[in-house]
């Protein structure tokens, strides 16, 4: 074991070991937060340019955030979305195209209805009172719930608060910039009743997903010496075999 050859295969385990060992002092350190963000910051209201631009995916530290944003209702863009729950209850949100910039939009879902004809008849109030007025909304800023295909029966029905399923229904998007996320307002319009959304849990600042990276790498370390030990011992038992079957032979 103390010949050259395992002598090097010794000194290549060491520097495999090493790098599995970076590996797993680097994930550990991404599995503790030292800079976890402070309880409650997402209930302080922040301007809408300053958590994120349209386009951008929304960051971890800001889902649910409250921001305020201002801008204009676009016509012909106050739709319905189905399967929208309110402290359990099923129901219906009636949603609409804010232009908060010059190309730029973002969606915001205004308030929620037990049934469809008063979703409906809210979505026509608004169609006629708030079209073209300008707003300004205060809400939580939460992540696109993704695309789903439409019902054969009704192709245009929409059963998830997606910005880019409501994008395929929206007037005037030619050049348009669209926010990923979704805005919830706090306050409901006539006719709707408030959205419940409550602050997001608190999350504490150890990913265990990233500790149980680092005790594997870890053990990759360990099995590298295991792996040099093992041949060694073979090799070394195999040559001992030999030397007694030649001794052996001699007597």
């Amino acid at each position: 074991m103390l010949r050259g050859r395992w002598i090097g295969v010794l000194l290549a385990c060491l520097v495999v070991a090493g790098v599995f060992a970076f590996l797993g002092q680097w994930q550990f350190e991404r599995a503790i937060d030292t800079d976890p963000t402070p309880a409650g910051v997402t209930e302080e209201v922040r301007p809408l340019a300053d958590v994120l631009e349209p386009g951008e995916y929304l960051p971890e530290p800001y889902v649910g955030q409250r921001v305020e944003t201002e801008g204009t209702w676009v016509a012909g863009d106050f739709l319905v979305v189905s399967s929208r729950y309110n402290d359990g209850a099923p129901g219906y949100w009636v949603t609409g195209q804010l232009r908060v910039g010059e190309r730029a939009s973002i969606a915001v879902a205004l308030g929620w209805a037990a049934d469809r004809e008063t979703a409906d008849a809210a979505a026509s109030a608004l169609e006629e009172n708030a079209a073209g007025m300008e707003a300004i909304i205060t809400g939580r800023i939460i992540s696109d719930e993704g695309v789903s295909p439409p019902a054969t029966d009704d192709p245009y029905g929409m059963d998830r608060m997606s910005p880019a399923m409501l994008l395929g229904q929206w007037h005037d998007v030619d050049q348009l910039s669209v926010y990923r996320p979704y805005l919830a307002s706090i306050e409901a319009p006539n006719g709707l009743v408030d959205i419940v959304s409550p602050a997001p849990e608190e999350t504490g600042n150890v990913n265990w997903l990233n500790v149980f990276y680092a005790v594997e790498w870890a053990v990759f370390a360990g099995f590298a010496f295991y792996i040099w030990y093992r041949l060694a011992k073979d090799r070394w038992q195999l040559e001992v075999e030999e030397f007694q079957e030649r001794t052996a032979s001699a007597t």
